[in-house]
């Protein structure tokens, strides 16, 4: 049995995300070195300053770390981590890529270029129930040069998100409801993340990474953009960088993750989206949330789930299940 932990991205946040961490030492601890790397990273987490994306995809790196120490000042340790989104840079922290105070200030520059690039006007919204290929159909019928619209993110098989301008997401709204989808609606993300659009992102982003010192993993990273576990470091950091302007592949991570003998499946705060998605593709495993279940309940369940390794090839890393491939996403 294996234990992974999941890290949401932007869409999940809510006010008093931060003050509703576990009462933990582990949580205070990191709460005030936030407050020291970043000061007012560690409270800022009401409605008004969460409207932000810099200050939504700060508060979601420290939520993700503070949960994590946690769970392992307790005990509790993953076999594998994966971010949706700016989820990835708390998951890289748990892998021992990055430190907290790179995490913090790659997460805050990344956001100041996403909200820069496109301050108004762009947004993303989520489409459900029409299948992957009939929703990228209907996306790439209503872009328009100057009102493009993308396939941004594969949650599942039923789940997709566009990004692109809020004209061209109103054209995808009605669209896809007169198509037959069972629900559309926009995330509260003010950006046009993990699309072409954001390719200038991506450059600097790779630029700001290039100066971390590369590390070796402690634990298995997933990458959204490939829906693969990543090898090493620098794997990683191209990850984290080169995301932004891809699609997110989050229905691979997840479906690998239970190819690979996962049974447990543990979301950081906030909300519980990406544990939800996560355990309807595996129905076999269980997936919780520090959101809705007490620490010390998730610390023992990750103790039964115990530390077992995943399969790994003759180098030791992370490989796929024979007969895996990872589905196309655009």
């Amino acid at each position: 049995m294996t234990v992974a932990f999941l890290y949401p991205g932007q869409g999940t946040q809510r006010p008093g995300m931060l003050h509703d961490l576990p009462g933990h030492p582990a949580v205070a601890a990191t709460l005030a070195e936030a407050e020291d790397i970043l000061p007012g990273s560690s409270r800022q987490d009401d409605a008004r300053a969460l409207a932000s994306t810099v200050t939504t995809q700060i508060a979601l790196c420290v939520a993700g770390v503070a949960a994590t120490r946690a769970l392992a000042a307790e005990g509790a340790a993953p076999d594998a981590v994966a971010g949706h989104s700016a989820g990835a840079f708390p998951a890289a922290v748990t892998a021992g890529v990055l430190t907290f105070a790179e995490a913090l200030a790659a997460v805050r520059h990344r956001a100041e270029l996403m909200r820069d690039a496109y301050p108004s006007g762009y947004g993303m919204a989520a489409v459900l129930g029409l299948g992957v290929p009939r929703a990228r159909a209907l996306i790439e019928s209503i872009t328009m040069d100057d009102d493009p619209a993308y396939l941004a993110v594969i949650d599942a098989d039923q789940q997709v998100v566009a990004a692109g301008s809020v004209r061209a997401l109103s054209r995808l709204e009605a669209a896809a409801e007169q198509a037959g989808a069972r629900r559309v609606h926009r995330l509260p993300i003010a950006v046009p993340s993990h699309c072409p659009l954001l390719a200038g992102v991506a450059d600097a982003m790779a630029d700001h990474l290039g100066t971390v010192p590369r590390r070796p993993l402690t634990v298995p990273y997933l990458g959204g953009r490939t829906g693969r576990a990543l090898q090493d470091a620098d794997a990683v950091l191209d990850d984290l960088a080169r995301g932004v302007a891809a699609t997110l592949r989050w229905r691979d991570v997840v479906a690998l993750l239970g190819e690979l003998g996962t049974t447990l499946f543990v979301q950081a705060p906030p909300g519980s989206v990406v544990a939800r998605l996560a355990g309807a593709a595996n129905p076999g495993a269980r997936a919780i949330t520090l959101a809705d279940t007490r620490l010390t309940d998730a610390v023992e369940l990750a103790r039964h789930a115990g530390r077992s390794r995943l399969p790994a090839g003759d180098d030791g890393h992370l490989s796929r299940r024979r007969g895996h491939q990872p589905s196309s996403g655009g």
